[in-house]
């Protein structure tokens, strides 16, 4: 399973200008082979080696391999706009967002991430420093800081390529780590069902419930601030509201990193499976009024799930990804499916049997009662031998077994926690 760990660069002041010069340099000529792989519609590694490689090795200075680097960047990046395009993210082909990302070359910021790899980066972890190649030369004795849990990893694990990258006046490198996955337990003792909502992130079928309204009401103060900072619209304020969203993103992220590391904990505990919805396109599913817009695309649900796929993909915990249809108009207890049953976003009551609960915790019973279904139509095909590992696969894959359950598959690439 790949993994990224990140550590902090505590460089001088001289290595940091080197450092800078070559991040400069580098993402400059990504810029411009970018516009040659626009105009002359060559957007392959080797088709756009030819055209590419010799003027940025002269022009820029680059050694060979960041020179191969910085032409396989861009076509990385085609071919990511591609794939966003087909896949509908970017909007209907005459939107307006469409074409402003496909009508013209992709350019790059010239703090934008660069990789490096083991032939331009050298790692002595031990005496936590590393060196690496600059336009200046080898620069090396470049001290960095982790924690003891990833500097273990890194010295067990790291393969492949790091990224550099430079944020908010701080240098970090982004490296690859092999982590070897725990065998997945094939005989879970039941599941825990996980219910995913808005005013209250994470439901368990065990009745906890995560992150609730103390949370919605940050994030409504942090809503009413952007909103004032987007009215203003000057350059302090869109500088003031590029840095309040990237802190709202990083808290996002902390709060699903600790949901997702106490779900899976509980449910290794208990020699449990992990029973999740398949909210895959609920954007474009659902509909709503524009005050409701704000809140129901305001929390990353999917960013969620990835980090419990990882972290029970790492643990051996299964993972079953379930159809939410109804889930919370069914009763939990004798079936009843009546859109009445709902009493209010808070409770359920059941209009058949008279059963009464949290609505969050209802539903999160059905999804468990689902999985556990799911898992008993399939116990022979839910638990696939774990395919090779793919080169830089990022993003969740599954594997859809004969019973129509899906187990997250261990080609997932994700921040280290």
């Amino acid at each position: 399973m790949k993994q990224v760990v990140q550590v902090k660069l505590l460089p001088t002041s001289v290595q940091a200008e080197a450092l800078e010069a070559t991040l400069r340099a580098c993402n400059e000529a990504a810029s411009w082979a970018s516009e040659v792989a626009f105009v002359e519609d060559v957007k392959r590694t080797f088709a756009l080696r030819e055209h590419t490689y010799s003027k940025i090795r002269q022009r820029w200075g680059l050694g060979a391999q960041a020179a191969q680097h910085v032409i396989k960047k861009t076509c990385d990046a085609y071919r990511t706009l591609a794939a966003n395009a087909k896949a509908g993210n970017l909007g209907k082909p005459w939107s307006k967002r469409y074409r402003r990302a496909t009508e013209k070359p992709i350019a790059f910021r010239s703090e934008g991430a660069q990789p490096y790899d083991d032939r331009m980066l050298s790692w002595q972890i031990p005496d936590r420093t590393i060196s690496i190649w600059t336009l200046s030369g080898r620069v090396k004795g470049v001290a960095f800081t982790t924690s003891p849990e990833q500097l273990a990893r890194l010295a067990l694990y790291r393969k492949g390529e790091s990224d550099l990258l430079y944020r908010d006046g701080m240098w970090f490198l982004n490296a690859t780590c092999e982590i070897p996955e725990a065998p997945l337990n094939i005989g879970p003792d039941g599941f825990l069902g996980i219910d995913l909502g808005i005013v209250n992130i994470a439901t368990t079928s065990d009745g906890q419930i995560m992150a609730g309204r103390a949370l919605n009401r940050g994030r409504l103060r942090e809503r009413a601030l952007r909103t004032k900072l987007q009215k203003k619209d000057t350059p302090s304020a869109r500088r003031r509201l590029k840095k309040r969203g990237r802190k709202e993103a990083r808290r996002a992220k902390d709060i699903n990193h600790k949901i997702a590391k106490h779900v899976v904990a509980e449910a290794e505990r208990t020699g449990r499976g992990i029973a999740l919805e398949d909210l895959t396109g609920i954007r474009e599913r659902v509909r709503l009024r524009k005050p409701q817009r704000a809140a129901h695309s305001s929390w990353a649900f999917a960013q969620l799930g990835q980090f419990i796929a990882y972290k029970a993909r790492r643990a051996g915990v299964p993972v079953v990804y379930v159809d939410p249809a109804y889930t919370s108009r069914t009763c939990a207890e004798c079936g009843h499916i009546d859109k009445a049953n709902r009493v209010s976003q808070a409770w359920f009551a059941c209009r058949s049997c008279g059963f009464v609960d949290h609505t969050d915790r209802n539903s999160s019973r059905n999804i468990c009662a689902r999985a556990e279904e799911l898992w008993r139509r399939g116990a022979q095909s839910t638990a696939p031998d774990p395919p090779p590992t793919p080169e830089g696969g990022t993003g969740r894959k599954r594997s859809t077994t004969a019973s129509g359950a899906r187990c997250a598959s261990p080609g997932l690439q994700s921040q280290v926690r």
